[in-house]
């Protein structure tokens, strides 16, 4: 952790790319929160074997905890993809600082941390190298007496602060400091990673193995210190030293800090690279097709910006599969195909839609298509359970009408909507009934038309940035309900984010023959 008198950071994005992951950092003014610090550009000359960060601020102890952690590794295929790893370099030692919450006398360091020095610190702020000057006991109860401070509130052990030769060839970019939860730290400890994640014209984002975070930079006008070794009041407090003049040298100092925020992950773009090559069936052409564009679970790390859980939710959300260790979406028609084997042999064999048994579908249906897309259909529209050793599903009827639904309206621009809602009953299978309420996120009614019509809108095709999905939307219909609204803007909210909040800062709200409606607060060009 670095000393600074505390004022607030100037906060500005993070560009993407391997040029732009390794600048930043600062202390953490927060009790709970511990502090990381990357070493980025650390010479054998100037690598130190531990950083230590202690608390240096008069007032409340900070409470937190120093980690020195490796230089950020550069992935491959050019991309910003960096992992944070507690103890893969010599250079990542751990240094703990357990400082308690305060009311303590404060030590005299804090306020003798910049002794003179046979050379001044240089212009714009960095430090020019110096063996701190030996101060007596006389010098430091002078310097007291100067500044009408009591010694006798103070505790007797005073650090003496110099840039030592560690720091001649220091910069102020060598160092970066990034502010952590607990959770986060806690898993950096316990083996995990954080990865820096991003193409070069994206902004670069932090992922843990669950959550993802937006780095920021924030500059401080005041210079954090590294100071290796350095004591807590606290730790001094429990050594119960007297009148202990110490005399500690800076390894190094930094300007600014990154901040983590939590955000969205960003997963639109690992819709559009599967769908690049959908599954078309094992004898479609495309498949003897060597060039086509397949990936990995380790593409998709490299090139998604999300954690690993968020991308693998994701790949359940939009029915892919793996085919020859490569993530695959299955083509829509051929989806449809399945679909209509498995439901005609539900009927054939007059099963209930509520135990639909796995092996005498592969054993039925095997000749037709391969038993893993069999199985996997049923996996996408159906439950699976085990009942006497025998493996079933449940077949869900809302996401069954819901894909007939979409096969219907695919192929037109506009339906009307009684003809579509008599078609969609005859097409789904008997004993199922449909409902509007089952195509949230996928189709639009517009009741104000004569005749009333339904046109396909499916939500993952709208933008992923907030702004531009509210400009969208108004842009297709003026006035929403928020029940219309409501599908297409349930994805953009945050934790503990409502629809009416995002509704508050994107819309404005109006009534229309007594019911409350939301139209842009912008021109929609």
């Amino acid at each position: 952790m670095g000393a600074s008198a505390g004022n607030q950071g100037r906060r500005s994005g993070m560009g993407g790319g391997q040029g732009d992951s390794g600048k930043g950092g600062r202390g953490i003014r927060v009790p709970t929160r511990r502090v990381a610090a990357l070493p980025l550009r650390a010479s054998a000359e100037t690598a130190p074997r531990e950083a230590a960060f202690p608390s240096c601020s008069r007032g409340p102890a900070w409470g937190t905890e120093g980690l020195a952690l490796p230089e950020a590794g550069r992935p491959s295929r050019g991309r910003a993809r960096s992992a944070l790893r507690p103890g893969n370099t010599p250079m990542a030692a751990l240094a703990r600082f357990r400082n308690a919450q305060v009311s303590y006398l404060p030590s005299a360091w804090e306020l003798l941390s910049c002794p003179p020095s046979p050379q001044p610190p240089g212009r714009g702020g960095t430090p020019r190298p110096g063996a701190a000057m030996k101060r007596t006991r006389d010098e430091v109860d002078a310097t007291l007496q100067i500044a009408k401070l009591n010694a006798a509130e103070l505790l007797p052990a005073v650090h003496c602060l110099g840039f030592g030769p560690g720091a001649s060839g220091a910069a102020a970019g060598d160092f970066c400091l990034l502010e952590l939860e607990p959770t986060l730290c806690q898993q950096l400890e316990d083996g995990h990673s954080l990865v820096i994640r991003g193409d070069k014209d994206e902004q670069a984002v932090l992922c843990s193995k669950d959550k993802t975070y937006d780095l920021k930079i924030a500059d401080t006008s005041n210079m954090l210190l590294f100071i290796p070794g350095c004591k807590t009041p606290d730790q001094l407090k429990k050594e119960d030293s007297h009148c202990n003049i110490i005399h500690t040298e800076i390894f190094g100092f930094s300007n600014n800090y990154w901040e983590l925020r939590r955000r969205r992950p960003k997963l639109k773009k690992l819709k559009k690279l599967l769908m690049e090559n959908p599954y078309e069936g094992p004898d479609s052409q495309k498949e003897k097709d060597s060039n086509s564009s397949k990936y990995t679970t380790e593409d998709l790390l490299d090139q998604i910006q999300a954690s690993e859980e968020e991308i693998m939710t994701q790949l359940q959300v939009l029915n892919a599969c793996k085919i020859g260790g490569y993530w695959r979406i299955l083509e829509f028609d051929y989806e449809m195909k399945l679909l209509n084997h498995v439901t005609q042999l539900v009927d054939s064999e007059s099963w209930s839609f509520s135990k639909v048994p796995l092996n005498t579908c592969l054993q039925e249906l095997g000749p037709l298509e391969p038993e893993e897309m069999i199985e996997h259909c049923l996996k996408c529209y159906g439950k699976k359970y085990v009942d006497e050793g025998e493996v079933y599903f449940e077949l869900d009827a809302d996401k069954i009408c819901r894909a007939a639904a979409r096969m219907l309206l695919q192929n037109a621009v506009k339906f009307n909507l009684a003809e579509f809602q008599e078609v969609w009953q005859q097409s789904v299978p008997e004993g199922m009934v449909t409902s509007l309420d089952q195509l949230k996120g996928l189709a639009l009614v517009d009741r104000h038309s004569r005749p009333e019509i339904i046109f396909l809108l499916k939500v993952d095709d709208l933008p992923e940035d907030n702004q531009e999905r509210f400009n969208s939307l108004f842009s297709l219909r003026e006035k929403w309900t928020e029940e219309d609204i409501a599908p297409y803007i349930q994805d953009l909210c945050g934790e503990k984010q409502t629809i009416g909040a995002l509704l508050t800062k994107y819309s404005r709200s109006s009534m229309q023959n007594g019911v409350k409606v939301y139209n842009s607060r912008r021109p929609i060009s």
